[in-house]
């Protein structure tokens, strides 16, 4: 049976409101008296219940984290550096795994707002109306990471520009047919800009936009392989393939290689985050490298500036990227 303070009380021969005195550090206890409380918590090995004591202090110190696909590459580092900075401030983290579902995404915000939590960071899904008016009920404060909502606290890496810039360094490069394997248009925050950035370079370059060229896909390698898969069977073929995720990246690179083409030779491919994977593939990815640590890491800072009611100049943080120069571009 789970040891609670009333016997400690009993032990230590006090009132309860005085277990309750030395566990908040009350300075009006008797040294004698601390001393049989803490002997008493020692022996029985009494565990206070968090939420409960949180109640006089006003917090938890508890962070919820809403993520949309714990077996994304993109995710563990955004992670660490939101685990990281919560650590320094004496935070704890809930991770909730919302697999892009709407249902489970509200159901994960009840349970958090049950489990008391001082804030959220989120990166699930677009966010909505509904949903910014159901945080808003909560009093919840919330920061979004790699998400925009009009004027929420919010790090982010401007991808219409991101975008531009990967297929200006293929178009510098020579390449005259270049594809897009992008995300979902109906994606504000990914899709839709890293859509309008490929457009923008080409324009720019005076280049012919094929519709043929440009292939939806959802961030997964299998939409990246059935996509090239997609292009390759064009009589007219594209020589280099500029996509939206490192991990689509790797399925374009298996579909060409499969197809007995080279890569860059016969394809150049470029992909966008620089997850660990950019490394590792054969050849090694030219990629746009969002600084995913520092996103979780800025994020996690932010939230704790308004936590604790500290001036912030800009609730909107949009963060640097980069190009980065490997193998396969």
């Amino acid at each position: 049976m789970a040891i609670s303070i009333k016997d400690v009380a009993k032990m230590a021969e006090v009132s309860v409101a005085t277990v309750s005195r030395v566990l908040n550090k009350n300075t009006n206890v008797k040294e004698e008296t601390e001393k049989r409380v803490l002997d008493a918590i020692e022996k029985t090995g009494y565990k206070p219940n968090a939420i409960a004591r949180s109640l006089k202090v006003k917090n938890t110190r508890t962070i919820g984290i809403m993520i949309p696909d714990i077996s994304s590459n993109f995710f563990p580092e955004v992670v660490r550096g939101i685990e990281d900075v919560a650590n320094e401030f004496n935070y704890n983290i809930i991770l909730c795994n919302t697999d892009l579902d709407r249902e489970k995404e509200s159901k994960y915000l009840d349970i958090l707002v049950e489990k008391q939590v001082d804030g959220i960071i989120y990166m699930s899904n677009t966010f909505t109306d509904q949903l910014a008016e159901k945080v808003k009920k909560m009093g919840i404060e919330i920061v979004l990471i790699s998400t925009d909502y009009k004027d929420l606290p919010s790090i982010t890496i401007d991808n219409v520009k991101a975008s531009k810039d990967a297929v200006d360094y293929l178009i510098e490069k020579g390449y005259e047919n270049i594809a897009l394997i992008g995300g979902q248009m109906t994606d504000p925050n990914a899709g839709l800009p890293r859509y309008n950035g490929y457009i923008n370079a080409m324009s720019h370059a005076g280049k012919t936009i094929n519709k043929d060229f440009i292939v939806e896909g959802n961030y997964k390698f299998e939409s990246g392989y059935t996509g090239m898969k997609k292009l390759l069977e064009l009589e007219k073929k594209p020589d280099a393939v500029f996509t939206v995720s490192d991990e689509m990246a790797v399925g374009i690179i298996r579909a060409v290689l499969e197809s007995g083409y080279k890569v860059p030779k016969d394809m150049a491919v470029i992909g966008f985050d620089n997850t660990n994977m950019a490394k590792m593939t054969y050849p090694s990815l030219t990629t746009l490298s969002q600084p995913l640590y520092e996103m979780g890491a800025v994020g996690m800072r932010l939230l704790t500036k308004l936590l604790n009611k500290e001036e912030v100049e800009n609730h909107k943080i949009v963060l640097e990227h980069e190009l980065i120069k490997r193998e396969s571009a």
